[in-house]
């Protein structure tokens, strides 16, 4: 069966002050398939991925999809979410709506129950009108996957999704994102526990700032590939590298 890509990197740099964090990166992901994007850390995985969701610009290439943004569904890594602020749980799912209620439309009865069931499939039956600063973490992440339920995107993107939450919740997510691959939907998860990298994503990208491999999963991560990306992610010189645009 041929592979489709579904978006494409090509000669991708990203740099912060003309430092680049993520160097000349080329390649792939083809629709329907789940892809980690793993390396040692400092490497560029998150960068990557807020490029191919459009919130960092490159300073050289560029990512090559004809998707809108309402096709791709993306949650950020915890620290970069507020959780001060004074809203539900139901209402935070419901924000997974946008794209057929639009920034001021009315949430219908049908929304509602979509709301409700996704909060359900993620085991917070009951807790629709609890503020989301009462939540534990994984109880929290919990209302965030169940919000990308209700997006119902065709691209899904994960920062770190199961950091610092419990074993439990993680297992539950991750049968969340099996489902989601089940689907064929595409899936992209920034991850750092190498363990899951190998037991639930049959793809992996490698990267150390530059691609070190990117394809099966047990070949990329292979023991001499992770030596190269750690060896590549200590001898890079923070104050050295200068990316200049090209001519």
């Amino acid at each position: 069966m041929t592979k489709v890509p579904i978006l494409q990197v090509e000669n991708l740099t990203v740099a912060y002050e003309r430092h680049p964090a993520v160097h000349h990166v080329s390649g792939a992901f083809h629709a329907g398939s789940l892809t980690a994007i793993a390396g040692p850390n400092g490497a560029g995985k998150s960068t990557l991925l807020k490029s191919i969701i459009g919130e960092l610009r490159p300073s050289e290439g560029r990512i090559i999809h004809a998707l809108n943004r309402a096709d791709f569904g993306y949650l950020p890594q915890a620290t970069d979410i507020n959780r001060r602020f004074p809203i539900s749980v139901l209402d935070t799912v419901l924000l997974g709506a946008w794209k057929s209620a639009g920034a001021f439309g009315r949430i219908t009865t049908a929304q509602l129950e979509a709301g409700r069931h996704a909060l359900s499939a993620v085991g917070l039956e009951g807790f629709e009108k609890r503020p989301i600063g009462s939540l534990s973490a994984g109880q929290f992440q919990r209302v965030l996957f169940a919000r990308l339920l209700v997006q119902d995107a065709k691209v899904i993107l994960l920062d770190e999704p199961f950091t610092a939450i419990d074993a439990r919740t993680t297992r539950d997510l991750l049968d969340i994102v099996a489902r989601w691959h089940g689907e064929g939907r595409t899936v992209i998860a920034v991850l750092h526990d190498f363990d899951q990298v190998r037991a639930h994503f049959p793809q992996t990208l490698l990267i150390a700032r530059e691609l070190v491999g990117w394809g099966a999963t047990d070949e990329v991560m292979s023991s001499v590939n992770l030596l190269r990306a750690r060896a590549m992610a200590e001898r890079w010189d923070e104050n050295s590298v200068i990316c200049e645009p090209a001519a």
